[in-house]
């Protein structure tokens, strides 16, 4: 039996995919390259955003048309599982908390019965990785499930549902697999990297201390971490993020410049606090870059609340930002309250999209001329690409370097997305 592995959504999602595929190898199923070998098509899914529901709809809606058995995980499958049985009625429907069963799923559909499996159940996922699916220069380890949060316009949680920290040990070991099999980068993901620890007694930055003594020669990137858990740990994040083991790169995702807008998405913090704590990490882990997300159009957004959101923007500089047009997720608060017309969000987004890549630019024309040490992490027929200590991404006329390699590069043109460099 043959299983082909379609994953949609965010670093999160990638882990566990990559954990499906370590379970399906040991239980004896073949993990195929291929939609036309398998015999069954497993879609891991994802509902952050509504354009992204469509085109897995459309995806698993295609490949039941040809007849492929189907076996769907992830956050449809936890939020909106009746949609996926809508457009593919015979697929099979597994939780995220229920894939240690996902072989039994997979055999099941490939004999023509479709299952549904969706108790909760708490599981240390992570431990599934210390197995043989290791071996790329970039691995996703995930160190948590759920989070503690309630926001307005969230359909994840009503999958994922409240925080599961997996066990410092679990993680440590996942860490040391990977090196041990080559990865050069270590992503450290989860619904919320902030809220980490906090059933545990412990957080993010005790973690880091713990990975930053593992030996080897390899970097973290610390993923999403949500700005209202921060404050408790901030000093600490900011030493274990000054430590060389650590890219310095953080992502805060504050969603909206207004203070107003974010009380009414269930945050927990203000943009003054989020301002706060971006200008301190700067000051303590000298050469940090700074992400964040925002969504225009949340239902009770004015013009003024925009304007603060641009304002924001002007003022932190941020490197990267993923800037989203809202769209209401059924089941959610924001879904339930008057919506603001599709052509206003489009207007506030394509204003807010000039005002990004202005930002973004700025920030990168600084770099030109410098020079930094680079970790290839991709390469293709026309280049390589790599990622400076402050997780900038450089794009190298050179398509000879291998992953894992380091280069000395200096930057010699950049756009507000990334940098262009020739190797020294």
């Amino acid at each position: 039996m043959q299983v082909y592995i379609k994953t949609y959504g965010c670093s999160l999602n990638h882990a566990d995919s990559s954990i499906i595929d370590t379970i399906l190898k040991e239980d004896g199923i073949r993990v195929c390259n291929s939609e036309s070998e398998a015999d069954v098509v497993l879609v891991n899914t994802c509902v952050v955003k509504s354009s992204a529901e469509r085109r897995i709809i459309d995806y698993i809606s295609k490949r039941a048309s040809e007849g492929k058995r189907i076996v769907a995980t992830g956050c449809m499958a936890g939020s909106y599982p009746e949609r996926i049985s809508k457009y593919a009625p015979e697929a099979s429907v597994i939780t995220t908390p229920n894939i240690m069963r996902i072989s039994d799923a997979v055999r099941e559909s490939a004999s023509g019965n479709t299952i549904m499996l969706s108790e909760y159940r708490k599981i240390d996922r992570v431990s599934y990785f210390n197995k043989d699916s290791f071996g790329r220069v970039v691995e996703q380890i995930p160190i948590s499930d759920g989070c503690m949060s309630s926001c307005g316009f969230c359909a994840t949680k009503l999958s994922r549902g409240t925080l599961n920290s997996f066990a410092e040990s679990s993680i440590l070991n996942a860490v040391r697999f990977a090196v041990k099999r080559g990865a050069k980068e270590i992503q450290i993901t989860s619904q919320d990297v902030g809220a980490y620890g906090l059933d545990r007694g412990t957080n993010i930055s005790e973690l880091m201390w713990s990975i930053s003594e593992i030996e080897g020669d390899f970097k973290v990137r610390i993923g999403m971490l949500n700005p209202e858990h921060l404050w408790r740990y901030i000093e600490n994040f900011a030493a274990a993020l000054s430590s060389d083991r650590f890219y310095k790169f953080v992502h805060l995702p504050i969603q909206s410049g207004s203070e107003k807008v974010l009380r009414a998405m269930g945050r927990g913090y203000t943009p003054e606090q989020v301002t706060d704590h971006i200008a301190y990490l700067r000051k303590k882990a000298t050469g940090v870059s700074f992400m964040t997300d925002l969504i225009v159009g949340y239902p009770t957004e004015t013009d003024k609340d925009f304007a603060d959101t641009l304002d924001f923007v002007r003022a932190t500089e941020p490197d990267t930002v993923n800037l989203s047009k809202f769209t209401a997720r059924p089941g959610t608060r924001a879904s339930r309250m008057t919506q603001i017309p599709d052509k206003e969000i489009k207007r506030r987004s394509t204003i807010a999209t000039k005002e990004v890549h202005d930002a973004q630019r700025l920030v990168n024309q600084r770099h030109i001329g410098k020079r930094y040490k680079c970790l290839i992490t991709e390469q293709n027929d026309r280049s390589s690409n790599g990622r400076t200590d402050s997780y900038k991404q450089v794009v190298l006329a050179d398509s000879s370097i291998i992953p894992g390699e380091r280069r000395d590069v200096e930057i010699t043109a950049v756009t507000s997305n990334v940098l262009y460099g020739k190797v020294l």
